[in-house]
């Protein structure tokens, strides 16, 4: 079943010189039980397609659609974790969590119990009353991680939530998330993740669409069928890597991806 419909999108941002094209013509879906990741130079629009997925801004040309109705403002079904951590400071951890339930008006009893759930599902007990400055970038993120799930978001959108932790950090929350995603009992039904990082997407995502250059396009939606745990040493694991990059790299690469080299000697790990 499709969630999302990206479909023939296009956005573009008016400046006091003209208007400046961010992505044209992109179209993919995200399905039910679905870990699709998003990569692409700098520039591309990622990020700004995840806005306008969950309705914070509005594309300049065609229409992204959630259960098959058309997103026309803030979905509340979506939540977002961000890069920077966007954390209120003068609030503990137990408050920053509950920040979004207190919005959709729950009563305190309510938010109390859904708190202490993903405060300890996310790791975070004893740090309950802890304010953002007290805490390392990994738990800052867990804070906002536990914020997201804690609406029970049917979509788990996420914003390079990595790329400020340190290696092993990331590493562990990486787990942890494919952990929360693969339990039926928790949020979200689908993770969308965009990354700079080819092997972080490759390493968690099902599949990976691939943008262009700005204005961004889609060169191509990568499956990823590689059984889990996925071994960064292996040879499937590096020609995957290859040909996403090969992919990013090479301009005039056709949009249906049939033309994309492999081979094509080293491979960075991120763009």
């Amino acid at each position: 079943m499709s969630l999302i419909q990206v479909q023939h999108v296009d956005k573009a941002f008016a400046t006091g010189h003209g208007s400046i094209s961010i992505m044209k013509d992109v179209s993919f879906e995200v399905k039910d039980a679905d870990f699709l990741a998003i990569v692409g130079p700098s520039g591309c629009g990622k990020s700004t397609l995840l806005r306008l997925i969950q309705g914070l801004d509005r594309p300049t040309a065609g229409q992204i659609k959630f259960h098959d109705k058309g997103v026309d403002a803030v979905c509340g079904h979506m939540a977002m974790v961000f890069q920077n951590f966007a954390l209120f400071p003068w609030l503990t951890v137990s408050q920053n969590v509950g920040f979004g339930l207190e919005a959709l008006g729950w009563d305190k009893e309510r938010i109390a119990a859904q708190v202490e759930r993903y405060v300890s599902v996310t790791g975070l007990d004893g740090f309950q009353e802890a304010y953002p400055r007290e805490l390392s970038g990994g738990m800052r993120q867990r804070v906002g991680l536990a914020r997201a799930l804690a609406v029970d978001p049917e979509v788990l959108l996420m914003d390079e939530p990595f790329s400020a932790l340190d290696a092993l950090t990331a590493e562990s929350l990486r787990e942890e998330v494919l952990q929360l995603w693969r339990d039926p009992q928790l949020p979200p039904d689908a993770v969308l993740l965009v990354t700079h990082n080819i092997e972080e997407a490759i390493q968690l995502a099902d599949r990976i669409v691939v943008l262009s250059r700005r204005p961004g396009r889609v060169l191509d939606v990568v499956p990823v069928d590689l059984p889990r745990p996925r071994d960064r040493k292996s040879q499937a694991f590096y020609d995957l890597t290859d040909k996403v990059y090969s992919l990013i790299t090479q301009p005039g690469t056709p949009s249906n991806g049939g033309a994309a080299a492999e081979g094509s000697g080293a491979v960075s790990q991120t763009l």
